[in-house]
């Protein structure tokens, strides 16, 4: 019987913590694997700066801000180049990746490269899609109408995360299976989930494409779009929802790996994008977040969560994080798995 879907999760997703030189420099991930990764997303940890997005589909040069609204931009000395084992990085101007004496932080996942076109859908996309760790950059052109647009998955993503490249005035979309169709959230606020049916045409996505209505962060006519989209796979990525308990002694979420990285978010009131990762805490307990709606530096708190060898426990009474009848929503992805292809239980680092 076979328990994972991937036996090493470094070879598609890493995080690596470095510093600043403010002159080029290449950054190399760890791990047991070499990755080239296509979609990576920097932090800066000892002060404010925002959040930056670059992937393969749309160009290195080609930035996001995920706490903002703002269009993409193109700046030539953040991410120079998307390398065998990393990436590298300009002088970082802009202080999103690079500034001298700067620590920081990067997140990255491997899709397949050069995007293809995929004519699945009502929409012609560019896509990037890795079958395996399941995870696809999708990159398409609104039309105003109710569409369908291909991800290059073969199975239904579990979380979406859209932006409209064009437009300053239009956020960051999220769509989360335990939410469905019929709601979203926002990326760079701290607000609870939204009913629309204009954002995914309350239609949930399939494995082969997924729903767009008429909400012009997701399909104004003429403009650029892209979407990051995530299918769960076994001992490797989970996608899930949890109530919390108003205790310290909180709620138990079962994974089947120990987490390397975590977002999670209340969704029926205001709550951050709590970003943790198992470089920041190597140990438990987890004290250490970033958020996706601001630009502040890490945030410490006392007790957040352990990390387990098959789950996330939550160590925390606070309401953002574990209101007792709260509810939850989150993203993980691996460091190990809790037992192996073969059967074999996996040693936790």
């Amino acid at each position: 019987m076979a328990y994972t879907d991937i036996d090493d999760p470094t070879a598609y997703f890493q995080t690596v913590i470095y510093n600043g030189t403010g002159s080029s420099q290449s950054i190399t991930y760890g791990g047991n694997s070499d990755m080239q990764p296509d979609f990576l997303w920097f932090k800066r940890r000892d002060s404010t700066a925002n959040h930056r997005a670059v992937d393969s589909v749309r160009g290195n040069t080609k930035g996001l801000n995920p706490n903002q609204t703002n269009a993409e931009d193109t700046l030539l000395d953040q991410v120079t180049a998307f390398n065998s084992n990393g990436f590298s990085l300009g002088v970082g101007s802009q202080g999103y990746t690079n500034t001298s004496g700067g620590t920081f932080v990067n997140w990255g996942w491997k899709a397949d490269g050069t995007a293809s076109s995929n004519t699945d859908g009502s929409i012609t996309s560019s896509v990037s899609a890795n079958t395996t760790s399941g995870f696809s950059i999708v990159s398409y052109t609104g039309t105003g109408s109710n569409a369908t647009v291909g991800h290059g998955l073969g199975t239904a993503p579990s979380m979406m995360i859209f932006k409209n490249r064009d437009r300053g005035d239009y956020g960051w979309r999220v769509y989360h299976k335990s939410l469905g169709a019929t709601k979203n959230l926002n990326l760079q606020t701290t607000g609870a989930s939204e009913t629309s049916s204009s954002r995914f045409n309350n239609t949930e996505p399939t494995s082969s494409v997924f729903s767009i209505g008429t909400d012009l962060a997701l399909n104004t006519s003429s403009q650029n779009i892209i979407a990051y989209c995530f299918a769960e796979k076994k001992g490797y990525s989970k996608f899930g929802s949890f109530t919390g308990n108003g205790n310290a002694d909180g709620t138990f979420v079962y994974t089947g790996f120990k987490p390397a990285f975590c977002i999670l978010k209340r969704t029926d009131s205001t709550s951050n994008w709590w970003m943790v990762d198992n470089k920041r805490n190597p140990s438990n307990v987890v004290t250490t977040a970033l958020f996706s709606n601001t630009n502040g530096a890490d945030d410490v708190n006392s007790h957040l969560y352990d990390f387990l060898s098959n789950g996330i426990k939550v160590r925390d009474s606070g309401a953002q994080l574990n209101a007792s009848g709260g509810s939850y929503i989150y993203m993980a992805f691996a460091e190990n798995p809790f037992t192996t292809s073969t059967g074999i239980p996996a040693t936790a680092k």
